[in-house]
């Protein structure tokens, strides 16, 4: 128990303490202000950062919630379009699975038809979104010269509308995760590096359309109206607050020079 005792003789009572004595009153009579208790709390809490400060510095995050993955639709619809590209300039991307299987007959000046789109995650959750491997199993991908922390980020396909079915060999992307830009009053804290890599709550992770693998391979597809489907953590592999935002759809009307996409929205 502590119980209230007077303060030191001539001592104001305007400017003291508040005075507590720890113990009965025929205990040791050690005397604690609240002043030493607050001085006590601050130093806590510093110590507290210190090492909150050192575990992040490590690779160690602590994690309050759960990161909530959302693709952005008007991104994806706004800058589509389909490149004619030969195949000579697209080595690189077929060592990585980026092109239809047809593609491995093709000739170094026989042309493959991309419908390019860009990606823009969102992290709208509460925590960190992080790579579930260690370090030293990133993967090097030398087309694009940096570590992809994460193999199935996305999942890209071309469906024929009526039945779903897969018109076009979609395949998954890997992404080297990292803080592209920011909400307003959250800050970038994760690069796409071979030490630092995830997307903060507030931030967004962007592949342009004309990023190396950035498409889908529509050589063979005849004319014809698609939905273009993209599903960021395809597996649910990683986990999240919310997995009902993690799909977008879009109406494809491809002529055979030139695709528009309309509708996109996110679907679950």
């Amino acid at each position: 128990m502590r119980s209230l005792v007077p303060p030191p003789k001539g001592e104001s009572v305007s400017t003291q303490d508040l005075w507590f004595k720890r113990g009965s009153d025929k205990g040791s009579g050690k005397v604690l202000s609240i002043f030493t208790m607050k001085l006590l709390a601050v130093s806590l809490f510093v110590v507290a950062m210190a090492a909150l400060t050192t575990a992040h510095d490590l690779g160690e995050y602590l994690l309050i919630g759960l990161p909530d993955l959302v693709p952005d639709p008007y991104y994806i619809q706004a800058f589509s379009y389909v490149q004619r590209l030969p195949m000579y300039s697209l080595r690189c991307a077929a060592e990585e699975n980026c092109l239809a299987s047809s593609a491995s007959q093709a000739k170094d000046f026989d042309f493959r038809v991309l419908l390019r789109f860009p990606q823009r995650v969102k992290n709208q959750g509460t925590a960190d979104f992080l790579p579930s491997k260690p370090r030293y199993a990133w993967e090097w991908h030398s087309c694009h010269n940096h570590f992809h922390s994460v193999e199935e980020f996305s999942l890209y396909e071309l469906l024929e509308p009526q039945t779903e079915t897969p018109v076009a060999e979609g395949h998954k992307a890997s992404f080297c995760l990292e803080d592209t830009s920011c909400d307003p009053g959250y800050y970038r804290r994760y690069t796409c590096t071979s030490h630092t890599q995830g997307l903060s709550p507030g931030c967004y992770d962007t592949y342009t359309a004309n990023t190396d693998c950035q498409w889908i391979d529509i050589t063979d597809v005849t004319p014809g109206k698609y939905i273009l489907k993209v599903t960021v953590n395809p597996r649910q592999q990683f986990p999240e607050s919310n997995y009902t935002n993690n799909i977008v759809r879009c109406d494809v009307q491809y002529t055979g020079i030139a695709a528009h996409l309309s509708g996109c929205s996110i679907t679950s």
